[in-house]
């Protein structure tokens, strides 16, 4: 009898040294979503604002640009140095206009 005409193995059969071949179905895939989330998917603390330093040095204002592109001018008297291109996350609060530092919304470092 010639080799061609072996009987069918039963189940997957891979050569020696080789991996078993993967399921040959298709992978299940995630629906369209109906549209954007109705509330944030990336929820942080009130008041906690991921960004770079723009304005940076001893203190005590630098220029804070968060991950959407809003512009604070940050007031922290005890934040020590904070270089330009640092990648920080604050906690701020709200602050009056009595200390200008710079373009960008008034904030004020929260110390904890």
């Amino acid at each position: 009898m010639s080799d061609d005409h072996q009987p069918a193995a039963s189940g997957p059969a891979s050569p020696a040294g080789r991996p078993t071949p993967l399921s040959a179905t298709d992978l299940p895939t995630l629906r369209r979503p109906a549209g954007p989330p109705k509330r944030p998917t990336d929820n942080r603390p009130t008041g906690v604002v991921a960004g770079w330093i723009t304005r940076g040095g001893p203190g005590p204002c630098y220029g804070l640009m968060d991950e959407n592109g809003t512009e604070y001018a940050v007031y922290g008297p005890n934040a020590g140095e904070l270089r330009k291109g640092d990648l920080v996350t604050l906690r701020l609060t709200a602050r009056d206009r009595s200390v200008d530092c710079g373009p960008g919304i008034p904030m004020r470092i929260i110390e904890e």
